[in-house]
């Protein structure tokens, strides 16, 4: 569980990004935090594993304080997935990427080869195994991040803007896994503009503005309301946009899913589903 109380942050250079944060993930949730450019989402994100500590208040891992545990030992409960890859990659293949803190945890070489075989499959980079991950494309690079963390099997993944770079495919792909891991009891956080794959995948939405918490709720209800995504400067997904407008002939306004409006459409139109 994670546990931030009344947290306040300020970088050196006299930046106020976070202001009285208050808020609580459970275990085997699945959060997603998004606001505008320079909302605090990522200062927010960075308190989780240590990278950055409190000016002010606390933030608890399993009721222990962040302040008494370092990177290392958050690192290997908490994976952090950076928006920019190339913040974290610095290996000379992927499967030297995949392997680095595998061995920095101490998992003997069997267990290391196994874990990066998995990875290299699960995220389609099998082919990629012996190339610079500095020659692979943006996209191609943010799964070799990806793989990197999940091979040594966090608790929590946090993933910073996971959408960058990926096309439909590899969204669609994405948000299965996504899926598929909160589904196997792992804590997923992610931070994002992309506010269409927000609602295909339904979690539990964190609307930040100014380093404030200024709404948090399930998907259907925050990205339906108009007024709350206005404060964190964010359009509600498309096809809400469109019920909403046609609201007026009866229709619900609370859509976040195509298919779901789809069916409700045709239902209206008299229409085989």
């Amino acid at each position: 569980m994670i546990e931030v109380k009344d947290v306040h942050f300020t970088y050196p250079t006299g930046v106020k990004a976070l202001r009285e944060i208050c808020l609580a993930v459970q275990d085997g949730e699945f959060v997603a935090i998004m606001g505008q450019n320079g909302a605090g989402k990522t200062t927010l994100v960075k308190h989780f594993n240590g990278l950055l500590k409190p000016t002010e208040g606390e933030v608890f891992i399993d009721g222990v304080n962040t302040r008494n545990l370092s990177i290392a030992n958050l690192s290997r409960k908490v994976g952090f997935v950076f928006q920019n890859a190339d913040y974290q990659l610095f290996c000379e293949t992927v499967e030297e990427e995949i392997a680095f803190a595998l061995r920095n945890f101490g998992f003997d070489e069997k267990t290391i080869k196994k874990r990066v075989t998995w990875a290299l499959n699960l995220l389609d980079l099998m082919q990629y195994r012996k190339t610079s991950p500095f020659m692979l494309s943006g996209g191609e690079r943010k799964r070799v991040a990806l793989a990197s963390i999940l091979a040594w099997d966090p608790e929590v993944i946090i993933l910073d803007e996971p959408t960058i770079g990926q096309d439909y495919h590899q969204k669609e792909r994405l948000r299965q896994f996504i899926v598929q891991l909160n589904t196997q009891g792992k804590t997923v956080i992610m931070v994002t503009h992309d506010i269409e794959f927000v609602a295909d995948c339904s979690p539990r939405v964190i609307l930040m503005s100014q380093g404030k918490i200024v709404a948090e709720g399930v998907a259907e209800e925050i990205l339906t309301n108009v007024n709350l995504l206005a404060q964190a400067s964010i359009l509600p997904p498309q096809i809400t946009q469109i019920f909403l407008n046609l609201k007026d002939l009866g229709l619900p306004s609370k859509v976040i899913n195509v298919h779901e409006g789809k069916k409700i459409l045709l239902n209206f139109l008299g229409a085989p589903a």
